[in-house]
């Protein structure tokens, strides 16, 4: 299937690895040119050669590293995006998490998971939207999860900024009435990426059992609502991201990729 793709210009954010890198493929594989961000640009370097080699993509990666946590540095990334000529698509996938008891997190420690989970989302978002509409074509999707819908007591804080996003998104896509563009959020469940397994090692300190026992015991006691019971992989999230920048009817919505985990119609 033609998804239409070829040549749009993407911006996935955070993705060195795990779902931004996946993400980040899966566009390539559509025709796309894809700018590979993250804070080292040393290491976006090496991730979009890595890309161009494996998949033939020459001249259609490109490097777009920044701290999106700093807004002086988000601002420096879009003077460069608008000088080569602005993106079609922009994906805000940067993001962190952790389990931490709720009593025990800081005022400073809410305030940086809201600016980089959401702020990031937001500055890339009020800079780019506004030429998408003027231009009359553009796709913004943002990486949530499906603790946005079921939130964690685990991860309280990750979980309030998920929530915030589909807010977000959802506001957002009311802006772009009669426009070709889209505004839409994707929600991964447990999906298995090396953010994941930092989870399980801190998850398996925390109860006090060894790590391979809490992986394999995971969806039966942790998820038993899975219907999948197993990890989503990182290619079944990227997937459901080309998806939605495919479908122009797709507006305003939150997918979820999370397994069958939360029980509603």
């Amino acid at each position: 299937m033609d998804l239409d793709l070829a040549g749009k210009k993407v911006l996935v954010t955070g993705s060195t690895s795990g779902i931004g890198k996946a993400i980040a493929v899966a566009y390539l594989k559509e025709g796309a040119v894809v700018y590979i961000n993250g804070r080292d640009d040393a290491r976006c370097k090496a991730i979009a050669d890595e890309l161009a080699a494996e998949y033939k993509a020459e001249g259609r990666v490109k490097v777009a590293a920044a701290d999106l946590s700093d807004a002086r540095q988000a601002a420096a990334l879009i003077e460069r995006l608008n000088a080569d000529g602005g993106v079609d698509i922009l994906v805000n996938n940067t993001g962190i998490f952790e389990v931490k008891a709720f009593e025990t997190i800081t005022d400073e420690e809410w305030m940086h998971y809201f600016n980089v989970n959401i702020m990031s989302a937001v500055r890339l978002s009020r800079a780019i939207l506004p030429d998408m509409l003027e231009r009359g074509f553009g796709r913004i999707v943002n990486v949530s999860s499906e603790c946005a819908i079921k939130p964690l007591g685990q991860m309280v804080h990750y979980s309030v900024t998920k929530t915030a996003l589909l807010s977000l998104s959802r506001a957002l896509s009311e802006l772009t009435k009669g426009k070709d563009v889209t505004v839409n959020s994707v929600l991964p469940g447990p999906t298995w990426t090396d953010g994941v397994e930092n989870y399980f090692d801190t998850l398996a300190e925390k109860e006090g059992k060894p790590t391979d026992e809490l992986i394999s015991n995971y969806f039966a006691d942790h998820e038993p609502t899975s219907l999948l019971q197993r990890f989503v992989s990182v290619e079944e999230v990227a997937k459901a991201t080309v998806y939605l920048t495919s479908n122009r009817a797709m507006n305003g919505q939150s997918l979820r990729v999370e397994g069958g985990i939360v029980r509603a119609i």
